[in-house]
């Protein structure tokens, strides 16, 4: 079978599908085709996340990506509603706190200015205003900590309902399809092969956007060209509790890296979860599912100890998912340099929900050309580690 298209777009995640969103806004009666590998999203990093929303990054260009995400996400439960997806992704902004100690406070005083520079909306707390602001939280040896008043947290398979259900219906097609191949005319991308359930399918396009996530690099391959993406594992875990918290809180991060959010009930009755991870920085590569629950019980030392009043029940759910790594922890987005056609928007480096909706924007806006942009996506460059020009924003996470 083959057809042709204005766009192919691969990855059907919130990336994959903000940008299907966003070239049908922007240009409406051109054919837009999402090809995902995976129609039940069961290793989708946008389903598995913990569903975090900030604006603390320390460069301009990721402060305006987010903030401008983050005003998306605000409407998205009412822009959904007409749709065949309404969705509830109830973005609860309760904010982002870091917490620092002796050992880790002067760096995180580096990263409330660079932060503050760059536009982000944070504030600088004592130990006596957490105190009084988070009750039940221990802060004996924090020295300082910084709160996002805008930053929160929502339901990451809501918001990918969501993105999808407004793609398609701004006219995006779906389909379930594995790239096989790039291929190319001319010297630049001419259209892509897939292999579906029913058989191979041939589409017939002048622009691919690689927005495959942890499966970039292979896309990449397809394409014959390097995207330096690697996908590194991930663990989460939903805690059920005694009873529940004090307050509602604010997306925690302790100094030693564990974070928890509550995981609020959905419907009268039910009870409140707390969600909880850590990231570890030994981790290695590879496209690994495998959930070691072992990793908990330092997570819940940490919790025991900063936040006793979330007294644990038992265990509700355990995954792990994929983080797509670069070298920086930060994004690839832009055309190849060695594949004119070819658009890449991933390695996101566990930042993909949060700026989904502006790289939206951004991708469509590159492939129209428009002029000026909305962002200036340059620094993002998909050749910059060859250059050897790094994006460094500091990421804590």
């Amino acid at each position: 079978m083959s057809d042709a298209a204005a766009v192919v777009v691969v990855g059907g995640g919130v990336i994959g599908s903000s940008i299907a969103l966003h070239l049908r806004e922007r240009f409406g009666g051109a054919r837009v085709v999402v090809a995902e590998r995976d129609p039940a999203y069961a290793r989708s990093s946008s389903r598995l996340a913990t569903g975090g929303i900030r604006q603390q990054y320390g460069s301009p260009l990721n402060v305006a990506l987010a903030r401008h995400s983050v005003g998306f996400y605000k409407r998205i439960d009412e822009l959904t509603a007409a749709t065949a997806r309404p969705t509830r992704a109830w973005f609860r902004q309760r904010g982002y706190l870091f917490l620092a100690d002796a050992e880790g406070a002067p760096g995180l005083e580096r990263r409330l200015q660079a932060q503050r520079a760059s536009g982000a909306a944070c504030e600088r707390w004592t130990p006596d205003r957490i105190r009084s602001s988070v009750p039940g939280l221990n802060v004996d040896d924090v020295v300082l900590g910084v709160f996002g008043p805008e930053d929160g947290y929502l339901d990451p398979r809501e918001v990918l309902a969501g993105l999808r259900a407004l793609a398609a219906r701004a006219g995006a097609e779906y389909g379930h399809g594995a790239v096989v191949e790039v291929e190319r005319s001319g010297g630049r991308v001419s259209g892509v092969r897939l292999e579906t359930a029913a058989g191979e399918r041939r589409i017939e396009a002048p622009v691919v956007v690689n927005a495959a996530g942890a499966w970039a690099a292979s896309v990449g391959r397809a394409a014959g060209v390097e995207v330096p993406v690697t996908p590194v594992r991930q663990h989460l875990f939903r805690l059920e509790l005694e009873e529940g918290l004090p307050s509602p809180i604010p997306m925690i991060f302790d100094p030693d890296g564990t974070h928890w959010r509550l995981d609020d009930a959905r419907s009268p009755g039910a009870p409140d979860r707390l969600v909880i991870g850590r990231s570890r920085v030994a981790e290695p590569p590879g496209e690994n599912f495998v959930c070691d629950e072992s990793r908990l019980e330092d997570q819940l030392r940490t919790l025991r100890s900063r936040y006793p009043v979330a007294r644990v029940r038992s265990l509700a759910e355990a995954w792990a998912g994929l983080y797509e790594m670069t070298q920086d922890h930060n994004a690839l987005l832009g055309e190849h340099p060695s594949l004119p056609g070819l658009v890449v928007a991933a390695g996101f480096s566990g930042h993909g929900l949060m700026l989904a909706p502006a790289v939206g924007l951004a991708v469509a806006e590159l492939v129209g050309g428009a002029a000026p942009p909305s962002f200036d996506i340059t620094p993002l460059a998909v050749d910059r580690f060859e250059r050897g020009e790094l994006f460094l924003d500091g990421a804590l996470i």
